[in-house]
């Protein structure tokens, strides 16, 4: 499902008026009154209440206009105040505004501070709030008299629906420019913006509806958005049923490269998870001091005792047994509680760099390669990065904060600098490629926050692999089960305290769930 940013709605707006020759009014009206729609839906016994529209002089303005009278003629007391003087308010909007004067719906202006001090009394008595102030294009700080706008509305205790997207927030990052509405919930037209999907724009979102104003389907393929929204049935159109003669020399070798002294639970959990997705056959490469504890640990994966130093952690010394053993296998999988010891991050950018297969990195993998990030250029596989927020800001020599702050544009830029894959984990997961594209995962939930569950997702994504899924296709899938079989642990066994070995043993069954939706069986 596309997600637009703010540019590519305008690019598709202009299309569908310019070039299809829909005329903007119409695709105002059909926005205001889809917009209204859900608006009762979401809040009943509105009749006889009273309603206030606090609307802008842009198109958000005027898709609030609609609203007013589309609520006046369903008997609900409405009342517009107008931020700016209305001989301001121009084009399909001001149609609209006119359209008021005739329906006896009051219009305040209320275009500075002052009247708006005049008129913060009779407004406290509003039982809803309509917010049509700015709009998907803003992007810069809201200050002043605006922003006094905006924290009333969010200190009004009343109920507050939001046109397009909540006034403050923007609409391609889901950060808040400085304040923004808190919404109950917001309609928004043609396509979802990815600042309503990623944190923190999902709160501020509220219930959100996707209104169909018209937009042509081929013109929306033509401005092709670069965002996506995951899905079950775009997860499940790709997965694979096995065939009836298949066994493990056909389903795949993995080799995962994990583990060391106190963290010998990372490596048996990526092992675990990649044969609980599906893998074939998993040979653990640990520490030779490690093997016979991992061993009893790991029942159905292989291990291989690799030298190392004396304090239980690889180095440069197992990197010739590990080459020995790539070829044949179908993916790697390194990293995971690895260590970061000189001589370990050696044997990594080593292995990186001459891997003859597609690699899965993680953990201790991505921290071995912060500095190093160059040799990304030149590597021989494709490869998949699945950094949380503070690894991913080691990766770019940042801060987790600024990571934070446009999580798409940091995944994007990696990714398109790099040509890898990438996986920023986080709530609402984003997924890079070297393509530019961009998909964003709606699985998963709090409590995942927990030891161990990125371990999983890197046994999940690399089992697939191993498997044959293309590298897209795994990272993709691996993300979307992954947050399922949490969101399945939640409902039966509550919000918090489900670990990560119980959401690998998740896998098999949302897997199946994916195999059934394809077939049509649910």
């Amino acid at each position: 499902m596309f997600l637009v940013t703010a540019g590519e709605m305008q690019e598709m707006d202009r299309r569908t008026i310019e070039s299809f020759g829909i005329p903007g009014r119409l695709l105002m009206e059909s926005a205001g009154r889809g917009a209204t729609d859900f608006l009762l839906h979401q809040f009943e016994g509105l009749k006889g209440k009273r309603a206030g529209i606090i609307a802008g002089r842009g198109n958000n303005g005027g898709d609030g206009f609609v609203i007013a009278r589309c609520l006046e003629h369903k008997g609900i007391n409405v009342t517009v105040y107008l931020l700016t003087q209305k001989s301001r308010v121009t084009g399909d909007a001001a149609a609209n505004l006119e359209l008021l004067s005739s329906l006896n719906v009051p219009v305040i202006e209320m275009s500075d501070e002052s009247s708006f001090m005049q008129n913060k009394t009779s407004m406290i008595h509003q039982d809803l709030w309509v917010d049509a102030i700015l709009g998907t294009g803003l992007k810069s700080d809201v200050k002043g008299y605006f922003k006094k706008i905006i924290e009333f509305i969010n200190e009004s205790d009343r109920p507050v629906f939001s046109v397009d997207i909540p006034s403050g927030l923007n609409s391609d990052t889901g950060q808040p420019c400085g304040v923004s509405v808190r919404a109950d919930a917001t309609a928004t037209f043609a396509f979802a913006k990815t600042g309503h999907i990623l944190f923190p724009g999902a709160e501020y979102t509220g219930k959100l509806k996707i209104v169909d104003i018209g937009i042509p389907p081929h013109i929306a393929k033509e401005v092709n958005p670069a965002q996506h929204l995951l899905t079950s049935s775009f997860i499940a159109e790709n997965m694979k049923q096995r065939p009836l003669e298949a066994h493990k020399g056909l389903t795949g070798h993995l080799l995962v490269i994990a583990g060391s002294t106190g963290k010998t639970g990372a490596a048996a959990m990526v092992s675990i998870a990649a044969m609980r997705s599906g893998a074939g056959l998993v040979t653990l490469g640990i520490p030779a001091c490690l093997n016979s504890m991992l061993e009893t640990m790991t029942l159905e994966a292989m291990t291989l005792p690799l030298p190392g130093n004396s304090t239980g952690k690889l180095d440069e010394t197992s990197f010739q047994a590990v080459m020995e053993v790539l070829p044949g296998k179908k993916c790697l999988a390194i990293g995971p509680g690895i260590g970061t010891e000189e001589g370990t991050k050696k044997l990594v950018l080593n292995i990186i760099k001459k891997s003859p297969v597609p690699m899965v990195i993680d953990a201790d993998g991505l921290n071995n390669l912060a500095g190093d990030t160059d040799i990304l250029k030149d590597i021989k596989a494709p490869v998949i990065l699945t950094p949380h927020p503070g690894e991913m800001a080691k990766l770019l020599n940042t801060t987790p904060a600024e990571v934070q702050k446009n999580r798409i544009s940091a995944a994007r830029d990696f990714a398109l600098r790099f040509k890898v894959h990438l996986v920023l984990k986080g709530a609402k997961t984003i997924i890079a490629h070297p393509d530019g594209n961009i998909y964003i995962n709606p699985t998963g939930n709090p409590g995942m926050a927990s030891g161990g569950m990125g371990d999983a997702l890197t046994g999940i994504i690399a089992g697939l692999i191993t498997q044959g899924y293309d590298i897209t296709t795994a990272a993709h899938a691996g993300v979307y089960i992954h947050g399922a079989a949490a969101d399945y642990l939640k409902k039966i066994k509550g919000p918090v305290g489900f670990l990560a070995g119980e959401l690998i043993d998740q896998v098999p069954y949302r897997i199946k769930e994916l195999l059934d939706e394809k077939a049509g069986l649910r």
